[in-house]
């Protein structure tokens, strides 16, 4: 796994604040050598939260590298 240089904390949907839904999605970032997000996409978590983590994600960067990666990212929304 690469190292994260910078991360966004995602913005937690209202509706889901007001409904107190919480969870954790998984997003799969391909990475360009560069470590800019070139590609984002869901692999899990409920529907009312992946907007957000995908958005979140696309504006994270990582370290570089030689070649282009494909990072799991597990992000955790809690009402509270």
């Amino acid at each position: 796994m690469r190292e994260v240089a910078t991360r966004v904390v995602p913005e937690y949907p209202q509706v889901a604040r007001n409904l107190k839904l919480g969870g954790i999605v998984k997003v799969e970032a391909v990475v360009a050598p560069n470590g800019t997000v070139k590609a984002v996409a869901i692999r899990g978590g409920p529907p009312i939260l992946t907007n957000a983590a995908m958005d979140a994600v696309r504006r994270w960067k990582w370290a570089p590298a030689p070649h282009e990666t494909k990072e799991l990212v597990k992000l955790t929304f809690s009402p509270n």
